[in-house]
């Protein structure tokens, strides 16, 4: 399909505002919108129950949901049979920007025809967790790249805008560039 044919389709059938993506509804997006302006103070909670397989091999177990499982490459002990926590991570924030692109982009009657994002993190692994040079260091990404190839029906710079509001409302994004709280203890 052409991307004149695909512009034209997803103009006539109003919910799919996306060029080669699966439609979002835009009704139920700004119901959804509605909602969150309605009551801004609304704090959800989420959980991950993870259980140690063996070696770093971990099963997560989130909502009613498949075991998502994280492992480690060989060069770090592990059985390369998933992402580690790191690429998790990378992953989570991939997804995450990409959702709200998506999102945004509905929202504002853009229609997309391609949505990637490619990410690379630094981080030093010297640390091996706590066992091995415990010299003073950054531990965790010290630097993230996010690099998104976005095709749609607008031009290059309201594209920039639409991937930088994007960013500022990303709750991964935020979780990786502000302090968060973490209580850890013996159950």
């Amino acid at each position: 399909m052409s991307r004149s044919a695909l512009e034209t389709t997803a103009t006539a059938a109003a919910p799919a505002l996306t060029g080669c993506l699966q439609p979002i509804d835009r009704d139920a997006l700004a119901a959804l919108s509605a909602k969150g302006r309605e009551n801004p103070n609304v704090v959800k909670t989420l959980a991950c129950r993870t259980v140690a397989e063996g070696r770093f091999r971990h099963l997560n177990f989130i909502r009613t949901l498949p075991a998502y499982v994280v492992d480690e490459p060989p060069g770090l002990l592990g059985d390369d049979t998933a992402p580690n926590p790191s690429e998790a991570a990378l992953a989570a924030l991939g997804s995450c920007l990409a959702v709200g692109i998506h999102a945004n982009a509905v929202a504002q009657g853009i229609t997309i025809f391609k949505l990637e994002i490619a990410l690379e993190g630094d981080l030093n692994i010297t640390a091996v967790w706590g066992t091995g040079d415990l010299s003073e260091k950054p531990v965790g990404f010290t630097d993230v790249r996010a690099r998104v190839t976005l095709e749609a029906d607008r031009p290059r710079e309201e594209l920039a805008a639409l991937i930088a509001h994007s960013r500022i409302w990303s709750p991964v994004a935020n979780t990786f560039t502000r302090p968060v709280n973490l209580e850890m203890g013996l159950a």
